[in-house]
């Protein structure tokens, strides 16, 4: 070997171990995911998020091996556009999915605006978070709530999940007590739907524990090669139905001290005892430092079951209480535990945070509106976000609701009314409870504001709210 060669052969050599390095050095590519979709459960109701009501200590030990997000977002006030934007990436308003399924609530005669239209169906066109987990190898599981879409062409198994358990078009068990059989009567038509039983169980079942069972058996069954788990409860949903053990020790507290509802109480604590057994499968079966837990909800707590104070209202609202939620993302080895951030997040986030965090190459045709958030997550960054939008164009029968549009920017929100045109303004850092409408005294941030909502707007295709001619307002 000439000395030349000699030289260049050891210029080469270095590089390529720096390229095996690169390459090696992501040690979650091909990672386990799971993630934990809460339905209906509120900010503040979980001890990490400052309850002294509700015993979570489960979701507690995530929140402290992991990061939690204090001003963690869904992506709409109601369930099914919410579960749409994490499948897809993208905001219910792009989608046209922006009510939950199949709603009911306008009135021809007391509302004033028609609604904005809306699909019925999460479209196959999309390519859902499920597909890309597929194509890159993982078997895939989605068991509980699914809600976006019917039978036949639009259930999880047509969406990209190799595996469907009591995946069903309903957004809301018969009964929480098997057989979970029971009916319910749709808004628009007076007729009944006759709920089916949506996963085999006897007699004495709870369908939180048949769920975390099902989730315990899929990661058993997948433990030897990377998987994907969609764990979405049902609970903490209407009908409030919980354990009757546990809505005795609640009902012991006194009301001057209760957060909500003790029946309510009791469905979380049976939750978080779902999410205590996943993670025990996992450190039990030795595949926990690969694995990545996410745990959120669809949208704020329910009125008549819980308070969340100092936010303001609960599900079916555009004010915190609706859209703020709780967000934690456990990923060893690479987000420090215990951590905390500010940054405001959103459910459209977690489709390029997921394809990021397992090492694939990010879709952004696909995931539009979310952002990758593995920069917060590891601590080398931030992300390039000015501001996170709502669409909702719709009526519903929940307190403080109505139809309107949100833009956050910073720690400046502003909330129009689509019936009213009416604009509010608020500084969250230092109104957290909405409480002081600085509309009046900041009209150049309002302009400002207003303009960059209706361009947001445009720019996705929301759909409009539009004068209803049947609206007699003295009926």
């Amino acid at each position: 070997m000439t000395r030349i060669s000699l030289l260049l052969l050891l210029l080469i050599i270095p590089s390529s171990f720096a390229v095996c390095a690169d390459s090696s050095d992501n040690s979650y590519a091909n990672s386990n995911v799971v993630l934990i979709l809460i339905d209906d459960l509120g900010w503040k109701d979980l001890g990490c998020y400052g309850s002294d009501y509700y015993q979570t200590p489960n979701i507690d030990r995530l929140a402290d091996e992991g990061m939690r997000f204090t001003d963690g977002y869904a992506a709409c006030n109601v369930c099914s556009p919410t579960r749409a934007a994490i499948m897809t990436g993208k905001y219910p308003a792009r989608l046209l999915l922006t009510q939950w399924l199949p709603s009911g609530r306008w009135n021809a005669t007391k509302n004033k605006l028609r609604e904005g239209r809306y699909i019925a169906n999460l479209p196959l066109e999309e390519f859902t978070i499920a597909e890309a987990m597929r194509d890159n190898g993982y078997r895939t599981g989605f068991i509980g709530k699914w809600h976006l879409g019917t039978e036949t062409y639009y259930f999880p198994e047509h969406q990209g999940f190799d595996i469907n358990i009591a995946g069903r078009d309903y957004g809301a068990p018969g009964n929480y007590f098997y057989p979970f059989k029971g009916q319910w009567k749709i808004p628009t038509t007076g007729k009944t739907l006759q709920k089916d039983t949506p996963l085999p169980g006897k007699k004495g079942d709870y369908l939180v524990d048949r769920l975390a069972e099902e989730a315990d058996h899929f990661i058993r069954e997948s433990a030897d090669n990377p998987f994907f788990l969609m764990l979405s409860h049902y609970a903490v949903h209407t009908p409030l139905q919980g354990k009757a053990d546990k809505i005795a020790r609640y009902e012991q507290v006194t009301e001057d001290k209760r957060q909500g509802n003790p029946v309510y109480a009791a469905m979380v604590e049976s939750v978080d005892e779902s999410v205590g057994r996943v993670m025990k499968t996992l450190r039990d079966l030795e595949i926990e430092e690969r694995t990545l837990v996410i745990f959120t909800s669809d949208n704020g707590g329910f009125a008549k079951a819980t308070d969340h104070s100092p936010l303001r209202a609960n599900k079916g609202s555009n004010y915190e209480g609706g859209i703020r939620v709780p967000f934690i993302i456990k990923w060893p080895g690479h987000t420090r535990p215990g951590s905390v951030s500010h940054e405001p997040v959103i459910s459209t986030d977690l489709y390029p945070t997921i394809l990021a965090a397992t090492g694939q190459k990010l879709r952004p045709h696909q995931h539009l509106d979310g952002m990758n958030l593995v920069p917060i997550l590891t601590g080398s960054g931030g992300i390039d976000r000015d501001a996170i939008y709502w669409h909702y164009p719709h009526y519903n029968q929940h307190p403080q609701s109505f139809p309107s549009g949100v833009i956050r920017a910073g720690d400046w929100k502003l909330l129009e009314s689509y019936e009213t045109g009416e604009l509010s303004l608020y500084n969250l850092a230092n109104d957290l409870g909405e409480t002081n409408d600085l509309a009046a005294k900041a009209p150049d941030k309002v302009v400002r504001l207003h303009a960059k909502l209706k361009a947001w707007r445009e720019s996705v295709g929301a759909d409009p709210m539009r004068p209803n001619p049947e609206y007699k307002p003295n009926k």
